[in-house]
């Protein structure tokens, strides 16, 4: 690509998989944005981390596969057989397996956490956040036009995976989780 601008979106549209043209701010485009900004959220978690810190290789599965998503995410579903993109439908257990190692060392803190600690904790509790937002654009798309089920799960497990991750980096580093209110209707309901 020798040239980043095209011009075609002056007039408020762009362009998505199968050439069709929509609003800049069509539901489609702004669950995309989102997705987008997560991943760019992930490579700013992964600058964060030593060199050969073992999250590396598992974060960078989770950018390509929101990539992938982005994709799928950006074709309708009418055409969607035709995107060449093919989705890792093991994602939302690639993420469950990698919790449950993490949560294996972990005390439950039955509260509620204030997010920040170390800066690395605090970048993941962000990409915890804008996966929310992104799952929540997906499902107002979802219902607008169906998107695959196994997306769905991934991005839905991403925000625990970071959750989980930004309770794993201030145990790893020995900082202490700062507490908000215990989960006191949670245990009610026992």
């Amino acid at each position: 690509m020798k040239r980043v601008y095209t011009r075609t979106g002056d007039d408020g549209t762009t362009g998505i998989h199968g050439g069709e043209r929509v609003p800049k701010d069509d539901i489609r485009i702004d669950a995309n944005g989102c997705i987008d900004e997560l991943n760019a959220q992930i490579g700013i978690v992964r600058s964060l981390l030593p060199p050969q810190d073992e999250w590396h290789e598992g974060l960078r599965r989770i950018q390509t596969g929101l990539m992938t998503v982005m994709s799928l995410v950006a074709t309708p579903s009418a055409g969607r057989d035709r995107n060449p993109n093919v989705f890792d439908d093991e994602m939302d257990r690639f993420c469950e397996r990698w919790m449950d190692r993490m949560t294996a060392g972990l005390q439950d803190s039955g509260y509620f956490l204030l997010p920040g600690g170390t800066p690395l904790a605090a970048q993941l509790q962000y990409a915890r956040t804008v996966a929310r937002r992104a799952e929540r654009r997906m499902w107002t798309l979802h219902r607008k036009d169906p998107l695959p089920r196994e997306i769905l799960r991934f991005v839905n497990r991403l925000s625990d995976l970071f959750f989980v991750m930004a309770r794993y980096e201030l145990d790893r580093q020995n900082w202490p989780e700062e507490r908000w209110r215990s989960f006191a209707y949670k245990n009610s309901e026992k």
